[in-house]
């Protein structure tokens, strides 16, 4: 079968799949975009994909039967290291999608994350292999696509268009260092705020404070300059 869409990642599984971009699925892909992430979207439906290209005309999207082994095969949806399966009815579909990302012999597929609708579902999804069940009554697509983006990030707090206050999780990089030596000012043009362990965080630490691993910082800048940073 002819491939559809040849995904060009010098030979090791990166990138994203969204199945089903309805608003769930469209919200994630917006965000994934928006933070320069490889995704491929696709759907059943064509109506949902014009609607899709009309928000971003160079998406990779595809009409695909997400039920269909050979079709996902083609589509280079296996290819991808995180799929999203975005749709949730009806729920056989869904649980079809996610096994044939889980369990179809040669997949690349390391992490899929599935929309449940009840707790029936998502047991489910569970089953068949899927990593992670989320209900979009509790969880917006943007905040998925950002979660996927940047493991690191806890919370996020808009303080307009172009700036924002984030907690995330030290970095790797940071374990065992104190303020001083990474000097998130002058090498990222972060401010620091907080640090320290989650319910104890220090306000406006000293750049003495050595960085320990599960610990938090809380930290404040452009949206660009926080994404730049380690674990982002």
């Amino acid at each position: 079968m002819n491939q559809w869409w040849q995904w060009s990642n010098n030979g090791e599984a990166g990138g994203f799949a969204v199945i089903g971009v309805g608003r769930f699925g469209s919200s994630v892909c917006a965000e994934l975009l928006r933070s320069g992430a490889d995704v491929l979207a696709v759907d059943s439906n064509q109506r949902a994909i014009d609607e899709l290209r009309h928000f971003d005309a160079s998406i990779e999207s595809r009409v695909v039967d997400c039920t269909d082994e050979d079709a996902m095969r083609a589509a280079g949806v296996l290819e991808l290291a995180t799929v999203v399966v975005a749709i949730s009815e009806p729920i056989e579909a869904s649980i079809t999608a996610t096994l044939i990302c889980k369990d179809t012999p040669g997949t690349k597929v390391k992490q899929v994350i599935a929309r449940a609708t009840s707790d029936l579902h998502q047991k489910m999804l569970e089953r068949v292999g899927a990593d992670r069940v989320v209900f979009p009554s509790k969880m917006q697509g943007r905040r998925l696509g950002m979660e996927l983006i940047r493991p690191n990030l806890l919370e996020q707090l808009r303080l307009d268009d172009i700036n924002s206050i984030e907690e995330i999780k030290i970095p790797q990089e940071f374990v065992g260092k104190s303020l001083r030596e990474i000097n998130l000012r002058k090498h990222y043009n972060v401010s620091v705020l907080a640090a320290g362990p989650s319910g104890k965080l220090f306000v406006n630490p000293p750049a003495s404070h050595i960085l320990q691993a599960n610990e938090l910082l809380v930290v404040m800048g452009s949206n660009e300059a926080l994404r730049a940073l380690p674990g982002s």
